[in-house]
């Protein structure tokens, strides 16, 4: 099931996309659940269901999710990095930009890379679960990608100014409740319209059920807060005027145009 955030005449609102149409609900993470109703949604919610439904052609989509935490994996790149300490990092929730919106580089910032990733959306933190247990407190799966400033993360070893800027979380396009193999997931990122490098989430360093399990241990996290897994795939500089097309199999395509100077 796709799950949605988007912007119509009347607002904003959730949404399940069911072919051309939205079908209004309920804030699936924050808002009621259907007292009785079938687990429609994920982490055993079920969707309350507005009775009104949009043309896709009538609305925007926005940012799948407004976490408040989001949280990303150092060290994940790769097999290798397995010889090395997880460490997560943290990302400031005014980072995200939805599907479409444009990143914007400031002047002189140097390189700045855009790296395709899966991230989880929860439902309920994973402090105290288990490899076992931990993907029940899943609400769902989207597409995120984690903009570098390449240059700054050399010399900021928390990686504040590297990933912390405006508009350098972009998330979409929608929430997938169900992704059947997350630990053998394919993400690509294509730049400019050239297609670098794919690579599966089974050759990232730490499985997703490891990640969550450690961060769950670290953070108070909640409904809504976003993982990042790390980036198993190549990664490539964005180039004002040009766009980044980040893609998880089973999810979509989360698209990002790149303007030159600072956000507005």
């Amino acid at each position: 099931m796709r799950i949605a955030r988007i912007a119509h005449a009347g607002g904003t609102a959730h949404a399940v996309l069911d072919g051309d149409t939205a079908d209004l609900v309920a804030d699936p993470l924050t808002g009621p659940s259907a007292a009785g109703g079938a687990a429609d949604g994920a982490a055993g919610r079920a969707l309350v269901r507005l009775g009104r439904r949009l043309p896709l052609a009538e609305v925007r989509l926005l940012s799948p999710v407004e976490p408040r935490t989001i949280v990303g994996m150092a060290h994940n790149t790769g097999p290798a990095d397995r010889a090395l300490p997880p460490q997560a990092f943290l990302k400031p929730a005014r980072s995200v930009i939805g599907p479409g919106e444009p990143v914007h580089l400031p002047d002189s910032i140097g390189r700045v890379d855009a790296e395709a990733e899966l991230a989880v959306v929860l439902a309920a933190s994973p402090a105290g679960h288990t490899p076992d247990t931990v993907l029940r407190t899943v609400f769902g799966w989207t597409v995120a990608n984690d903009i570098t400033a390449r240059d700054l993360q050399r010399s900021d070893p928390l990686w504040t100014a590297a990933k912390g800027r405006p508009g350098f979380t972009p998330l979409g396009p929608w929430i997938e409740t169900a992704l059947p193999a997350p630990d053998d997931t394919e993400v690509a990122l294509t730049l400019d319209g050239v297609p670098l490098r794919p690579a599966s989430t089974g050759g990232l360093a730490r499985s997703i059920t490891e990640i969550l399990c450690y961060v769950g241990e670290l953070l108070p996290l909640g409904p809504g807060d976003v993982v990042l897994t790390g980036a198993p795939g190549e990664y490539g500089p964005l180039v004002p005027g040009g766009r980044a097309d980040a893609t998880v199999a089973g999810i979509g395509t989360l698209t990002t145009p790149v303007r030159a100077g600072g956000p507005r």
